[in-house]
């Protein structure tokens, strides 16, 4: 399904489906679908056509029609789909699968309901037949030209978004929050940094706040947004200020006096710094002001807004400067090329057009990113370069206000294929400045019907993947969380971003927002529904309320009470409830009739238990109980045989019945308990995950490495224990656990984890760099480890997170392991434990690491620092942090002072002067 297309992409793959002959359609029947789906197979192109153009450049009558054949798509859709739900939905249960298919293939023929099914296709051809001849009607033919891809990897936008003309600004409010020499310096001192969006204002706060974070007793960096909730706000910034206190917070009840009585609690006395990001009212900071006590302590406050009148009552202004013309071309030109040095080897005439762009883009850096972004995949040549410059507005040189900005990103929007196209506008579902899971959003397209089937040996997801990272390298989404493993965990969309895409969603009835700021239903016809903030009183109409067409309800947090009842939505593909409290008075009594469902997300609900009828649920694809009550799954979920993603709390128990789901890809957590071992079997049948989360309460044996053994697709594999994961020694009685030694696995692994398991008596011999080649995270424990198994691991090409404990029985045999230049090029974490004695480290050795965490005894800390090569931190040119935990048998509290003061000596001499934390 596109954006552009409505149902129409899925919708003839369906209509083919039901013209296969185990269908028994009538004859009249049969014809009548052969012939939509010639029609509306040029339907399909016109529509493309037409979405390549913006709207304001359609003629109205063509903007009509294209809106009456998405409508057209999704009502012929729900009407094919409610077909198949019959055919293969819920029946009682028979002996025999076949009897049973029979037995519904006659109840579907009986005069009646053929007679039914006749007059649906009836009634949507003669639609079909008036939209077509509207189409020739207005000659709807528009072609467009569409852009060539040169996807970059997502590193690029790493580098593009460091701060470039930031650090003058940096250096100034560090400053003004230093405020060297005051003899007031005690006192609370507030900076309010204001200016027009995509300045970098948030870019610049972040990194004042990562350089001066630990100079304070505690800190919080919070986000305050538009229509703010000012608990959640309050409840962030105590979880911000101490996560272990603050724990469960968010799932407290507390009135907003009590959370600034809490806060000001907390904070009393501390020297805090706290940032507050986008503060759009003046009333909300007065609120919020509440909660940050004035003690002289020496505290410090920063704010950002868009709004001077709200930065002037703040107090402490500080105006956001566009970017420098040179400064701009440095941006543009790392953002195309990959740095800045290759914009000097442009020739004259591209040059010119560079800045000529970079005059319309008035050094905003959002801006200049995104265009950016759109050059690096066109041709090196003046009239390409020169079609852009045309194409984003005039009179914009001395004046980026927000609509010529809006000209700029729907230039970028529209450059994009189709398929991505529908992929951002989705994100119009969400709320602003909303962490937005990777995982969770890709689903929710393939529930959607937005990422095509399996192609070129990627499953959907896999597919969603990619197009997640082009909308990632064009600069249209934002990296917020990257994994150990390099993958996005988490993103969020620019306001100014989301202000387009949910102007053209609202247009073109692609998604309906409920929340303080969008309180009116544009169309009678809700196709999917997102319901947010619920503090302003604005329920549904009747009319509204019980709604047949709908395919997806997005329900966030505090607003259940405006969801649309159960037994109204019909059609239902999506619900997802993420976050909403389902502890008491919510039902889900009629969740077993949402035949349709693809994606169910229940997810942090605090739900006591699924019903029996989600058994029904035989189109089910998605399925995530993580963060509830449920300690059982109710055996018909045996039932969902298209079931792709299970995610399920640890405590959960599954039996023998987890192998009839054998469409899963991704199952997370998997318990293996002693009743399951016994029939471990079962599991053989699921050979299609590529992402399994192993929790052990039983012995492993060797029936579980067989289990392993067939998985061929597996590209993520964690095995963790009820225990608690060990850290410095292996467990004695956890090691004899059958023969991992002996399996293989396929090449595609990513990630491994065995290292609370189970212990390797040596390397394994497929750990070779040439056959793992995309491995990036690996745990693991081993039993003896020498000096040509570093050399190995660290010629893995993709390896980004290591954590290893070495755990031999004869600890003092260890010779120090030598880390060679070139060694792990892509490390940028790594954990070792059970070390003796540390890795050296060669000069050129782990250039991409950040974070070194090791184990060494006071005395080994004293002797290597008086020896040769030292401890060789100074050549781990990356490095920002080191965590070391020193061992004290057997010396004297003299002996680990000292051996505290030898390793800051080792830290000292390093040019980044990394952070030392020292454990004992």
């Amino acid at each position: 399904m596109e954006f552009a297309t409505g149902a129409l992409g899925t919708l003839l793959l369906k209509l083919a489906q039901l013209l296969h002959g185990e269908y028994r359609l009538q004859k009249n029947v049969r014809k009548n679908i052969e012939f939509l789906k010639k029609e509306l197979e040029f339907t399909h192109a016109a529509l493309l056509n037409v979405g390549e153009v913006p709207p304001e450049q359609l003629k109205e009558v063509v903007r009509i029609w294209a809106r009456d054949a998405r409508e057209l798509s999704y009502d012929m859709e729900d009407v094919v789909d409610s077909f198949l739900v019959r055919v293969h939905g819920p029946d009682p249960p028979s002996k025999r699968s076949s009897k049973r298919f029979i037995q519904k293939m006659k109840g579907l023929l009986t005069i009646s309901k053929r007679h039914q099914i006749g007059e649906q296709i009836e009634d949507i051809k003669q639609r079909v037949v008036e939209v077509a001849a509207r189409r020739d009607r207005y000659k709807v033919d528009i072609i467009s030209r569409v852009a060539t891809l040169d996807p970059r990897v997502t590193a690029l936008y790493a580098k593009a978004t460091e701060l470039i003309g930031l650090n003058e600004a940096r250096e100034e409010l560090l400053m003004l929050l230093a405020k060297k020499g005051d003899m007031s310096a005690e006192q609370q001192r507030i900076v309010s940094i204001v200016g027009f969006g995509g300045l970098g204002k948030t870019t610049l706060a972040k990194a004042v706040f990562e350089e001066l974070k630990l100079q304070f007793d505690c800190t919080a960096f919070v986000t305050v947004s538009r229509s703010p909730d000012i608990k959640k706000f309050l409840k962030d910034m105590l979880y911000e200020l101490d996560r272990q206190k603050y724990g469960n917070i968010h799932s407290t009840s507390l009135d907003v006096k009590h959370l600034i009585d809490q806060a000001r609690g907390f904070l009393q006395n501390k020297r805090y710094f706290v940032i507050i990001d986008d503060i759009w009212d003046i009333s909300n900071w007065e609120i919020i002001k509440y909660s940050l006590p004035d003690d002289n302590s020496g505290c410090s406050i920063v704010t950002t807004t868009r709004n001077f009148t709200v930065a002037k009552h703040i107090g402490g202004e500080y105006k956001m400067r566009p970017l420098s013309l040179e400064n701009s071309r440095l941006l543009l030109y790392r953002r195309i090329f990959g740095d800045e040095d290759s914009g000097k080897y442009l020739d004259k005439e591209l040059a010119e057009v560079s800045d000529r762009i970079l005059k319309k883009c008035a050094g905003v850096p959002l801006a200049i990113t995104t265009i950016g972004s759109l050059l690096a995949r066109k041709a090196r040549n003046k009239v390409e370069w020169y079609e852009v410059y045309n194409s984003i507005g005039t009179g914009m040189e001395n004046n980026l206000d927000a609509e010529n900005m809006r000209k700029i990103l729907s230039y970028s929007y529209y450059d994009l294929p189709s398929r991505l196209r529908t992929c951002l506008l989705y994100f119009s579902i969400f709320p602003e400045d909303c962490e937005i899971e990777t995982s969770r959003l890709i689903r929710l397209w393939v529930a959607e019907g937005f990422i095509p089937c399996e192609e070129q040996g990627k499953s959907q997801f896999e597919v969603g993947e990619s197009h997640f990272n082009e909308l990632i390298n064009r600069s249209l989404i934002q990296p917020l969380y990257i994994d150990d493993g390099g993958k996005i965990f988490c993103c969020h969309v620019h306001d100014m971003v989301l202000d387009l895409i949910r102007s053209l969603s609202s247009a073109e009835n692609f998604v309906t927002i409920l929340s303080d700021m969008d309180y009116k239903v544009a169309s009678t016809t809700i196709r999917r529904l997102s319901v947010q903030n619920g503090k302003v009183d604005h329920p549904l109409t009747q009319g509204t309320r019980s709604m047949p067409q709908v395919r997806s309800v997005v329900v966030f947090a505090s607003t259940l009470d405006q969801m649309p009842t159960l037994q109204s939505l019909k059609v239902l593909r999506v619900l997802d409830l993420q976050g909403c409290d389902l502890s008491h008075g919510y039902s889900l009594k009629y969740l077993g009739n949402l035949f349709h469902l693809r994606y169910l997300g229940l997810s942090d609900t605090s739900i006591p238990e699924l019903p029996e009828e989600v058994g029904n649920l035989q189109f089910l694809e998605s399925l995530n109980v993580w963060g509830t009550e449920i300690s059982c799954l109710p055996l018909t979920v045996a039932q969902l045989k298209k079931l792709m993603y299970l995610r399920v709390q640890p405590r959960v128990r599954v039996s023998n019945w987890i192998g009839n789901l054998t469409s899963l890809e991704a199952l997370s957590v998997l318990h293996i308990h002693d009743e399951l071992m016994n029939t471990v079997e079962v599991l053989g049948l699921l050979t299609k995950l590529r992402v399994l989360h192993i929790w052990l309460s039983s012995e492993w044996n060797d029936k579980l490495v067989d289990f392993i053994g067939k998985l061929r697709k597996i590209k993520s594999l964690r095995i963790t224990s009820w225990d608690k994961l060990r850290t410095t020694s292996a467990d004695e009685s956890r090691c004899n656990i059958g023969d991992l030694d002996a399996w293989v696995p396929p090449g595609c692994l990513r990630r491994l984890d065995t290292i609370s398991v189970y212990t390797f008596a040596r390397l394994p011999v497929w750990m070779n760099p040439s056959y793992l080649l995309d491995l990036s995270q690996l745990s693991i424990t081993v039993r003896e480890l020498q000096q040509k198994d570093i050399d190995i691991l660290g010629r893995l090409p993709a390896l980004r997170c290591l954590s290893l404990v070495v755990d031999h029985e004869d600890r003092e045999i260890h010779r120090r392991l030598v880390v060679a230049a070139g060694s792990f090029p892509c490390l940028v974490r790594c954990n070792l434990w059970g070390f003796v004695q540390p890795l050296m480290f060669r000069q050129g050795a782990m250039p991409s690491l950040t974070l070194l965490q090791f184990t060494i005894h006071a005395r080994k800390a004293r002797e290597i620092a008086g020896g040769d090569g030292g401890f060789g931190l100074e050549n781990l040119p990356s490095l920002q942090k080191a965590l070391v935990n020193v061992g004290s048998e057997g010396v004297s509290k003299e002996d680990v002072e000292e051996a505290k003061v030898v390793l800051k000596q080792a830290t000292e001499i390093h040019h980044n002067h990394p952070i030392l934390r020292i454990f004992d």
